[in-house]
């Protein structure tokens, strides 16, 4: 059975890591295969939005340290370099939003996967791990640029540091999360705000997306010249003139991501 399940229904593609028995550890194979989905998502116009979950009891664990220490296996700058890296750029870049389903365990190189998405949601039960100095690596996969802009300095240095489990209640507190849902409740809960998301206009929020990835890095007049660019792109949209005669005749908008 393939390392990543793929399926498109109702304008979402799920992806699912698939490694159960692993629990979801990243091995060369399930990296090269998430890249290759993310660009289908990407180029696939009925695609409006990305379910990123786990099968099994988790989310990911994170690189399989089998494939690590196999001399036949990757070198630990090919992981970076060709696995992790080109996997968060794809996310940060895909034109649509992407939602992490966080069930169970979401730990090192899984857990900033997860948080680099663009909305995380978790069951209750779930957890976050920078498992990188329990074995003398630092955290990597973009971790040591989104933690710190979603927890502050602080938070993000002892946790990465630390190597502390966060539990679900915890990471919705510091902001790591943007909701969790009881674990009976997940699949339904976070499916159902997937299914928001792939409902909305579509290219507004691709340029909602570019504007957040560029506004910690431009300075306050940049950041506005981009808002004027990416507005004015976003009034030319066939949901823009949907979304204000919706709002002129009192009735729910129609949507088509055009």
């Amino acid at each position: 059975m393939s390392s990543i399940l793929f399926e498109i229904r109702d304008q979402i593609a799920f992806i699912t890591l698939n490694r159960p028995e692993k629990l979801n550890a990243f091995n060369r194979e399930m990296a090269l295969l998430l890249q290759n989905r993310l660009d289908e998502c990407a180029s696939l116009h009925e695609v409006r939005a990305v379910y990123l979950t786990g099968a099994g009891k988790g989310f990911s664990a994170g690189q399989d340290l089998a494939e690590v220490v196999d001399p036949q296996g990757p070198a630990m700058a090919q992981i970076l370099s060709e696995h992790y890296n080109p996997i968060i750029t794809r996310i940060r870049h895909l034109p649509k939003p992407v939602v992490a389903a966080v069930r169970g365990i979401a730990a090192g190189a899984g857990a900033n996967i997860a948080l680099c998405c663009d909305v995380v949601v978790a069951s209750a039960s779930a957890s976050f791990i920078q498992a990188f100095s329990k074995i003398g690596l630092i955290p990597d996969s973009g971790g040591t640029y989104f933690l710190p802009r979603l927890v502050g300095w602080q938070r993000a240095s002892a946790i990465a540091m630390l190597g502390d489990k966060i539990v679900a209640s915890e990471a919705e507190r510091m902001g790591m999360v943007y909701k969790i849902y009881e674990d009976i409740d997940f699949d339904e809960a976070s499916k159902a705000l997937t299914t928001t998301l792939a409902r909305l206009p579509t290219q507004a929020l691709a340029f909602t997306k570019h504007a957040l990835n560029y506004s910690s890095v431009n300075s306050f007049e940049a950041q506005l010249l981009l808002e004027d660019e990416l507005q004015q792109k976003a009034s030319t949209t066939r949901d823009y003139k949907e979304g204000v005669q919706a709002f002129l005749n009192k009735r729910p908008a129609n949507f088509t991501g055009e």
